[in-house]
């Protein structure tokens, strides 16, 4: 069985949350374990999130922990879109946005490299896609945007081998 969607909203904060549970959603008729679900929503909300603070440096609603908004608050314009695939057991993520870029793909990738310090970013969220996904993929061009892609296999119900 093959299913897609895809999504498309502004880069705020606020449609991290959104993001993360429509994905749930849509995989969520496959019966995925809890930890899954778990896996699936952690990485979602790390590529979006990325996409919205380092892409459009949207930073509002993430400042450092215990406050409720940064000194700047400031909203660039652009979107963020999530392409999800269903096929045969296998999720496939891709976020993308056209946003700055990431000039070292490499660098960015590393555990606990942020470029954000002063808003006490962790520097894991690749990190966290890679270990919570199957396969990741970054593709970034400086000034024209970023695109992440990830797979994760589901379950290994019965509904995998049947072919509509």
């Amino acid at each position: 069985m093959r299913n897609e969607m895809e999504l498309t909203f502004d880069a705020v904060s606020n449609n991290e949350s959104f993001a993360r549970v429509a994905v749930a959603a849509f995989v969520s008729h496959l019966n995925p374990t809890l930890e899954e679900l778990a896996d699936i929503k952690t990485a979602v909300s790390e590529a979006v999130t990325n996409s919205i603070i380092h892409g459009y440096e949207n930073l509002y609603g993430y400042g450092r922990h215990g406050e409720v908004r940064p000194s700047y608050e400031t909203v660039h314009p652009g979107k963020v879109r999530i392409r999800c695939l269903l096929e045969k057991g296998i999720l496939h993520i891709e976020v993308t946005d056209k946003g700055k870029g990431i000039s070292d793909i490499e660098r960015a990738m590393e555990p606990l490299f942020t470029t954000k310090p002063e808003l006490e970013r962790s520097g894991m969220g690749f990190a966290f896609m890679e270990a919570f996904m199957d396969d990741l993929e970054v593709s970034s061009v400086p000034g024209q945007g970023t695109c992440v892609r990830m797979k994760k296999k589901l379950g290994t119900g019965e509904w995998i081998d049947r072919e509509d």
